[in-house]
């Protein structure tokens, strides 16, 4: 067994991780849906009655007796179904902890909550408001803490988005062969490049752009973004320096126009324009964001390219893009959606149960 490292391992967000690091969570989240998928299935019978395990693999079971909080003081529908099913994957458990339930902001301070879940969890995924929040939780708790959605960055939206990118790399390469009609567990062990390709990002600057924009310039993506000339709606200086430190800068537009944002991509991305907590903003929200809306019409007549594919985080409203794009074969929506599972399943594995993040270790596959 492997030292464990005397400084505790967290994640904030993908600027957290250099590309090799990104890319070996991807390739062991794909390891880990090849391996579990086959658990999952309906269970076949032999002609003695008995069931078949001779070809099932157990994935990692590093949570083994270990517990997860799951600290959240928004609510979640695929952070959190996700969370608990890959835990129990990895054998472990997760003790959902809602603003409801704890004494943390009310009665106790976060560092001291901090210590006293650190204390009895392996782990702590938290869903917070103000980013703060989870820097606090960081800097105090004992075990890994991280970021399941915070004000500037949603780090495991953007992993399930990179791994769906890689399974549906044919779609933007007619070179690499598409995926025969088989079990996913009878795939290639390893995934497919994903060539260079311009993604186009149409709405609010959320916490889920702001993972983009530290991530996929740095995996030889470019980014154009549109959002209203209006600062609330552009990145804010803390994300944008970040950008701009990595480097991601030099392969970011942003406009106003989101036909000129569309001109060329391969891949449209929106998200809410009304967060958790803006509701109040709505009508000016709706006024400002007239002309968003991801439409077959908006791309035509800016340009993008024929085959371009679509993406959303969920929860969706009708006004962010319209039913025949996000029901239509553009969309990768669902597949995304299931992702979550396995590339939150991937950093539990490594930040919760082994405390190593490094990208030097190649992934068995085997």
């Amino acid at each position: 067994m492997a030292s464990v490292t005397s400084k505790v391992p967290h994640l904030m967000t993908l600027a957290d991780l250099s590309p090799g690091q990104i890319q070996r969570i991807i390739a062991h989240s794909h390891h880990l849906k090849r391996t579990s998928l086959p658990w999952l299935q309906p269970q076949v019978r032999l002609g003695n009655g008995k069931i078949s395990t001779a070809k099932l693999r157990m994935p990692s079971q590093s949570l083994f007796n270990k517990s997860v909080a799951l600290l959240f003081n928004k609510r979640s529908t695929r952070t959190r179904v996700a969370a608990e099913t890959a835990a129990l994957l990895l054998g472990g458990q997760t003790l959902f902890l809602g603003k409801e339930d704890i004494q943390i902001g009310v009665n106790e301070t976060v560092r001291d909550s901090a210590r006293v879940i650190g204390g009895m969890c392996q782990g702590i995924f938290a869903r917070v408001g103000a980013h703060e929040e989870i820097e606090e939780l960081a800097r105090y708790s004992p075990v890994p803490v991280m970021n399941a959605l915070s004000s500037l960055w949603h780090p495991t939206q953007v992993l399930a988005d990179i791994l769906t990118l890689h399974e549906h790399a044919y779609l933007f390469d007619s070179s690499i062969p598409r995926p025969e009609l088989e079990p996913y567990s009878q795939r290639h062990r390893e995934l497919p490049p994903v060539r260079p390709i311009t993604v186009a990002y149409v709405g609010d600057s959320a916490n889920v752009l702001h993972d983009m924009l530290v991530a996929y310039p740095r995996l030889g993506h470019k980014v154009r973004v549109a959002c209203p000339e209006n600062d609330k709606y552009r990145p804010p200086k803390a994300v944008w320096d970040r950008v701009v430190e990595l480097g991601c800068d030099k392969n970011i537009l942003v406009t106003k126009d989101p036909r000129e944002a569309v001109h060329g991509a391969d891949l449209v991305v929106t998200d809410t324009w009304i967060s958790m907590g803006q509701e109040a903003e709505k009508e000016q929200r709706l006024k400002d964001f007239e002309g968003y809306q991801v439409t077959e019409q908006l791309c035509r007549e800016g340009g993008a390219n024929p085959d371009w594919k679509f993406m959303h985080c969920l929860p969706r409203k009708q006004q962010e893009v319209d039913d025949e794009v996000f029901y239509g074969p553009r969309s990768l929506v669902f597949q995304v959606s299931d992702n979550r599972k396995w590339t939150i399943m991937a950093m539990f594995d490594l930040l919760f149960g082994k405390w190593n993040l490094m990208d030097r270790e190649r992934e068995t596959t085997d």
